[in-house]
């Protein structure tokens, strides 16, 4: 039997009244994080935050909508078939455009084995 998950984004768990997406406990990946992010229009209040504590570095795909990701204080315009990748030390936060911003976040530690991070897995049984 061919070992595959299909579902589609919007019949997944998500936490965060909706903004988070549990894709990689849905679909369960076990290999590195992807979560897929949902940003209403105008919202500024995702976390400025690092890695530098797990070593995790991120890539971020725009899957629908705009926005802009400051990275340590240079802006980086979002977009869908845009990708971002941002090392583990770096300081990243993403703001959403006037319609919304849908991303996929994938991220790992390099040469590290995956660690499934509190929060992403299902609570719904």
């Amino acid at each position: 039997m061919a070992d595959y998950t299909a579902k589609r984004i919007g019949d997944m768990e998500a936490g965060f009244g909706g903004g988070f997406i549990k894709a990689r406990a849905e679909l369960g990946v076990t290999a590195f994080g992807l979560q897929v992010i949902q940003m209403p229009p105008g919202y500024e209040n995702y976390p400025d935050h690092d890695h530098a504590e797990s070593g995790q570095e991120e890539v971020f795909a725009v899957l629908s909508g705009s926005g802009w990701m400051d990275i340590e204080g240079e802006r980086v315009e979002m977009e869908p078939d845009m990708l971002v990748r941002v090392g583990p030390d770096t300081k990243r936060k993403v703001y959403s455009g006037p319609e919304g911003l849908r991303m996929l976040v994938v991220g790992c530690a390099p040469g590290e084995p995956y660690r499934i991070a509190e929060g992403t897995e299902l609570e719904a049984v």
